[in-house]
Parts: structure tokens; C-alpha cells; sequence
């Protein structure tokens, strides 16, 4: 019994499930030493109040309005000519 006990508690050899290699996986070590992580909060600081304001741009009624005429004339073919 105390031979199961201690075999439950040893590391695997290789995970071969994905939950084994997920928990395995050095989460702590990525989070500290990649760039990505350090500079994402930063980078969403910066784009979103921009993406905000093109998407803002982007929906007025009169831009609605232009782009639908556009799609309009590039589905209709042009034989009137």
C-alpha cells in the first residue's frame, strides 16, 4: 500500500495526455521571458482607442451609404454602354 501511495505522487516519464502537458508545461518560465508578454498590456493601451475610433469612422450612415452604391455597380454588370 504505501508503494501506491508513492507511485501517485511520481512524475511522469513523458505526458502523454494533453491535461498531462498542459499541467506540465513551464507556464512561469514563458509569462517571465518572452517579450510578448511585457509588452502586450502596453500595445493595447495604444491600438485599441485607435481601432475605436477607425471602426467609429467607418460606420457613419453617409460611409454606409457610399459603400453600398460601390458593391451595387461591381454587381451589376455594365452593358448599358
Amino acid at each position: 500500500m504505501a508503494d501506491a501511495a508513492k507511485a501517485a505522487g511520481k512524475r511522469m516519464d513523458y505526458p502523454y495526455t494533453w491535461t498531462a502537458k498542459f499541467v506540465n508545461f513551464p507556464w512561469k518560465l514563458y509569462f517571465t521571458k518572452q517579450w510578448i508578454w511585457k509588452t502586450l498590456p502596453f500595445s493595447l493601451l495604444i491600438t485599441l482607442p485607435m481601432f475605436y475610433k477607425i471602426s467609429q469612422g467607418s460606420n457613419t450612415e453617409s460611409n454606409k451609404i457610399k459603400w453600398a452604391e460601390i458593391r451595387r455597380q461591381q454587381l451589376h454588370p455594365h452593358h448599358d454602354d
